[in-house]
């Protein structure tokens, strides 16, 4: 079996994130990058098939600027992943459709029978990408997967749902978008971090493309207000009242 992987180099999620000069875009000064977390969760789950089987191929697709997105690829190689398709970025303002149009091509090109990506970038948190994904290469598609069993040809997934879980199949090809809990993923290991130096890492240059939908501006959330004291004990209950009621509003 032919797995393809998608993941995204993103910030570290400890790094303090600036807005840039031009207010649409992050200062990348200083920026530490990593695998998007939900995208190391697909990475596992796609190692686990192929491990079970014995047999197969797992492939990282990577879309992103050059410098940054491929030692981050390098990661996904180190923890047993077999190659790479890094496809270079041209322009700062790609919208997702645009990014999964360009992942689409390099999915068509290698013919996988199986697709993971994760449920969403922590940098954006937009999960559009994978569905989109789905829609272009006409697959089926199910998002936010907690469970995974693959019988032959044959996958059954289950998602939570508000107020339960859905329970979903479908025969193969089919793309899929991983939650947090399907399976944990690993650590490199010192032998799996050398080995990763040498396996091959392809690298493609992404088409230009109009963006449908672009970033107006970008800025910092509004800082809280300070506290409030209104007294002490119970004396201070009917202020209390009247300041959420009329002054905060939430009562």
């Amino acid at each position: 079996m032919k797995i393809g992987v998608c993941v995204k180099r993103v910030p570290d999620t400890e790094t303090r994130v600036k807005v840039g000069e031009d207010g649409k875009h992050i200062d990348e000064t200083g920026v530490q990058w990593v695998i998007n977390p939900y995208d190391e969760i697909a990475v596992e789950q796609a190692l686990q098939i192929k491990e079970a089987q014995g047999e197969g191929e797992v492939v990282v697709v990577s879309l992103g600027p050059a410098g940054t997105t491929e030692p981050v690829m390098r990661k996904a190689l180190a923890m047993g992943v077999d190659r790479g398709v890094f496809i270079k970025e041209t322009q700062a303002d790609r919208d997702r459709f645009a990014t999964a149009k360009e992942l689409a091509k390099v999915i068509k090109d290698e013919q996988f029978d199986l697709v993971f990506c994760g449920r969403q970038a922590v940098d954006d948190d937009c999960c559009q990408v994978g569905p989109m994904l789905g829609q272009i290469l006409g697959w089926p598609a199910v998002s936010d997967v907690s469970k995974f069993v693959l019988e032959g040809t044959r996958i059954t997934v289950h998602k939570e749902v508000e107020g339960g879980e859905e329970k979903v199949k479908a025969e193969l090809p089919v793309l899929l978008t991983c939650q947090r809990g399907l399976v944990e993923p690993r650590l490199p290991a010192l032998k799996g971090i050398m080995a990763a130096k040498k396996k091959p890492l392809a690298t493609l240059e992404a088409e230009g493309a109009e963006p449908l939908v672009s970033i107006v501006k970008m800025d910092y959330p509004p800082s809280r207000p300070p506290g409030k004291v209104v007294g002490e004990g119970k004396e201070a209950v009917p202020a209390l009242i009247d300041s959420l009621t009329n002054e905060a509003r939430v009562i």
